[in-house]
């Protein structure tokens, strides 16, 4: 029998999520670049209930971005190709990062430069304001000192990136690495940046993609190609979560890619993050963090599972586990 609740119905799982100086109420996040830095989400979601917002990638300097169209649907996902268009970091701690604080949300800010050097400085800077969470390195920026390739293909390039925040920022704020699948081994990168100060690993980044209109004859996006996000990617982000989680149990990972139910967001989780990000999804459901959250809840409810950290990598116990603990068929 299951445990019940004051209702009659199952017991709900306990959704806090700690790892070291990381203390979430739910593991469910926004993700980087699809919810700006929450304002227009508030419409729908009580930003405070969810475990953090993720803010679009932080820069040093103001950015207009790339020119239109940036955004392209596609069957089964989104192609973008934004530029991280942002205020800069003036304009994110003066107004932004202010407005999250005063909703009572945890703010993970991404940060995107072009030099190690730039994103040692936008740590440095960011720890001296109260209220960030976490940071994530977007490696997905491209390094000026290697003719545009991005920091996150390179394991040299990368640990360099991390150890300049891990080196900058305050002690006590957690440091996710981005990873990209668009590499030979992704377990390689995740070493590299854990040993180089990574407190946990965010995986995974848009994949390359193009779309061509066949009524203009023309590339869709007028940067020509862009990052392919959407439930295309979840099977590949699934394998990349179960691949570094296998080589580095002890890592808090983020799982993202594809997320649009409760039910994604527990694969995730069974394949070894211990946090999911919620992304492409809000762009035609802008409430769906919420929505998610509810749905894991329900999930492991029905399962009778006590806490959502009793999941995390269940999927590599040995077979039958699950079926045997918590009535999986």
């Amino acid at each position: 029998m299951l445990p019940r609740g004051p209702g009659g119905g199952p017991m709900p799982a306990d959704m806090r999520v700690k790892a070291g100086h990381l203390d979430l109420p739910s593991p469910v996040l926004t993700a980087a670049g699809c919810a700006g830095t929450g304002r227009e989400l508030a419409q729908f979601t009580d930003v405070a209930r969810i475990g953090a917002v993720t803010t679009t990638s932080v820069t040093l300097e103001p950015r207009a971005g790339n020119p239109a169209p940036r955004l392209a649907e596609t069957p089964s996902g989104m192609l973008s190709s934004v530029g991280l268009q942002g205020p800069g970091l003036d304009g994110f701690l003066q107004r932004d990062l202010p407005w999250l604080l005063s909703r009572g949300a945890r703010a993970v800010v991404s940060v995107a430069g072009h030099s190690a050097r730039e994103f040692g400085e936008l740590a440095s800077r960011l720890s001296d304001a109260a209220g960030v969470t976490a940071l994530e390195v977007n490696l997905g920026c491209p390094d000026a000192s290697a003719a545009g390739r991005p920091f996150s293909l390179d394991p040299g390039a990368a640990g360099a990136v991390v150890a300049a925040v891990r080196g900058s920022a305050r002690y006590d704020i957690p440091v996710f690495a981005k990873l990209s699948p668009e590499v030979p081994d992704v377990v390689e990168i995740a070493k590299a940046c854990v040993t180089a100060g990574a407190d946990g690993l965010s995986m995974i980044n848009t994949m390359p993609g193009m779309s061509i209109d066949p009524v203009s004859f023309r590339p869709a996006l007028a940067g020509l190609s862009g990052g392919l996000s959407g439930p295309a990617v979840r099977p590949v982000a699934v394998r990349c979560v179960w691949q570094v989680y296998e080589a580095l149990p002890d890592v808090p990972l983020i799982g993202m890619g594809g997320v649009r139910t409760g039910r994604d967001a527990l694969e995730f989780l069974l394949a070894g993050a211990w946090l999911v990000a919620v992304g492409t999804v809000l762009f035609h459901d802008p409430s769906a963090c919420s929505r998610v959250q509810r749905e894991l809840e329900e999930e492991l409810a029905a399962r009778g599972v006590d806490r959502v950290t009793d999941v995390v990598g269940r999927a590599h116990e040995a077979e039958g586990y699950a079926a045997e603990r918590y009535g999986w068929a």
